[in-house]
């Protein structure tokens, strides 16, 4: 028997191999490195994000006095005479630029109060309404020298408060106002939309092209342009969306039924293609072993082999569900990037969604929608990861169950 001891080797193996494992040094720490640069730029886009972000989910208040007594002819509820009132109260108060320190909707904040308690319209009282974007900014984050000087001389008159409007009013063009529920109605109905008509039709299109399909040149070049769409860039299908169903069907614009129907048509290749994976998953003496107890073609698809690749099917609708989810240029085309400043109520309302009032945030001039725009990018983030949470907590229940 050859000896093989280290000794043995000779001096040109004893160099390859040398080589060989410095070599698999190398890729292990550079694989290594790799994982620890992707994990550093993910952390830093989180943590940006979280520190820039943070700030649009609370708001900065100013102390104002407001006294009913001055009102001349007594201020409507609501209006120019309600917003004129509030403004000379800040003057009042604060001096002639009292009105710039208070946001344009602190009437809207005085007019809540006292429609909610009535009996201040008969005294003095001191609300705590928003302050205007330059006061926020300049309290949370610093300013100029003139803002520090300012915000010292307020302090006593300032806090903070949790900013609810942010996730339940509309978009406006004070940041202070500006609010993600009319685009976060405007996502759900929209996906609703595009999960009604793409997961159905993708599910069977993948169990007819799988299991029933004969093989001929046909179903080749069905199979083929089904991965070059999924390949396309999604700007192509807003491109469709506007042709065929603005265009040629006439439905109304920025609507979220035409925003489902175009997401749905650039989410079914995926769905297919990942339905298909999940079916041909399953291990063909499943298919045979029901066969020889006499089921049908039918039954074999729906009581055999869709069970066992329900979870793989349903991870792909989710996950392109969620990439549907992120998506802004085929909504872009089909119009649903106007200004609206309430929530759609219907599928054929004009409406945006939250990918696209991102987009138009992050286009502002304000310093108070950086702010807004990386607190929605929060809440979009986490709308993807629980619909990935979902899929895989779904995954692993019907994984048991099969």
């Amino acid at each position: 028997m050859a000896d093989l001891r280290p000794h043995a080797i000779s001096a040109p193996l004893g160099r390859r191999l040398a080589r060989r494992r410095a070599a698999e040094r190398r890729f292990r720490r550079t694989c290594q490195g790799a994982v620890i640069v992707a994990l550093a730029c993910l952390i830093y886009l989180l943590v940006t994000i979280a520190v820039q972000g943070v700030g649009g989910f609370v708001r900065t208040t100013i102390a104002l006095p407001i006294d009913m007594a001055t009102a001349s002819r007594g201020p409507g509820p609501s209006g120019p005479a309600m917003a004129g009132f509030v403004d000379a109260a800040a003057v009042r108060a604060y001096g002639p630029g009292g009105a710039r320190l208070i946001s344009d909707g602190a009437w809207m904040a005085v007019r809540d109060t006292l429609r909610a308690d009535p009996t201040l319209a008969r005294r003095r009282f001191v609300i705590h309404v928003p302050a205007s974007t330059a006061i926020d900014m300049a309290y949370k984050h610093g300013g100029t020298p003139a803002a520090d000087a300012m915000i010292a001389r307020l302090r006593p008159h300032l806090g903070s408060e949790l900013n609810t409007g942010f996730l339940t009013g509309a978009d406006a063009t004070d940041p202070t106002r500006a609010g993600i529920a009319g685009a976060l109605e405007g996502s759900l109905l929209t996906m609703a939309v595009t999960l009604l008509l793409a997961v159905p039709t993708g599910v069977a299109a993948a169990v007819y092209l799988e299991e029933f399909a004969p093989r001929n040149r046909w179903t080749d070049l069905i199979e083929v342009s089904i991965n070059n769409l999924a390949a396309i860039p999604s700007i192509i299908f807003g491109l469709l969306g506007l042709a065929l169903f603005l265009g040629a069907l006439g439905l109304p614009r920025s609507a979220p039924l035409v925003g489902g129907l175009t997401l749905a048509l650039m989410t079914l290749p995926m769905i297919v293609i990942a339905a298909r994976g999940a079916i041909r998953g399953v291990a063909p003496s499943v298919r045979e072993a029901a066969m020889g107890i006499g089921a049908s073609p039918l039954q074999v698809v729906f009581h055999h082999v869709m069970p066992l690749a329900l979870p793989g099917v349903l991870t792909g609708a989710i996950i392109g569900t969620a990439r549907a989810l992120g998506e802004t240029a085929p909504l872009l085309l089909i119009g649903m990037r106007a200004f609206i400043a309430g929530s759609p109520g219907s599928l054929t309302r004009p409406a945006t969604a939250l990918p696209v009032q991102i987009f138009l945030w992050s286009d502002q001039v304000d310093r108070g929608f950086v702010e807004k725009t990386s607190a929605a990018i929060i809440v979009l983030l986490a709308a993807l990861l629980l619909l990935n949470g979902v899929a895989v907590v779904w995954r692993a229940r019907v994984e048991r169950r099969a």
